[in-house]
């Protein structure tokens, strides 16, 4: 069976879907707060579901591309996301905690009541060694190749 340009958008907006159906899942049933480079990483996803309920009415290239910049684009994020969960570099100030160094008392009491509820340097859960971000990269570059085929069938 040859796989049709409708199938390879199905297969590509299809795991999108799957992919923020399970963070929900991991937020609302297991109770797993998303950090702030969490949220950022699905934005993408419902824009490649969008784009692929569209792309299965309208014929073309373009929004398959569109769907595969999508999918690059979480990604991308989702790479710097395990950079900083890794330490490889810093993230967000608005989701990292910093060393204390030379605070005063006053200071360090500020950074702590500002410090954010979910951390983005944290890993909360893992499976054979990668975090949901290193998995959101690795499904996310598989999702981009579908949709990559998908502009070569349209």
């Amino acid at each position: 069976m040859t796989l049709t340009r409708t199938h390879l958008v199905l297969m590509a907006a299809g795991g999108s879907a799957a992919l923020l159906l399970g963070a929900f899942g991991f937020q609302h049933l297991g109770g797993m707060a998303p950090c702030k480079l969490c949220l950022w990483q699905r934005w993408p996803h419902g824009a490649a579901i969008a784009i692929g309920l569209v792309a299965l009415f309208v014929p073309g290239r373009v929004l398959p591309i569109l769907g595969a910049l999508a999918a690059l684009t979480t990604a991308g994020i989702g790479a710097y996301h395990t950079g900083v969960e890794r330490g490889w570099w810093e993230g967000p100030s608005t989701c990292t905690s910093t060393a204390p160094g030379n605070l005063s008392a006053d200071e360090l009491f500020d950074q702590i009541m500002t410090a954010p509820l979910v951390r983005c340097d944290e890993v909360p859960w893992e499976m054979l060694g990668l975090s949901m971000a290193s998995w959101n990269v690795l499904v996310s570059l598989g999702l981009a190749a579908l949709w990559l085929l998908a502009v070569r069938r349209a």
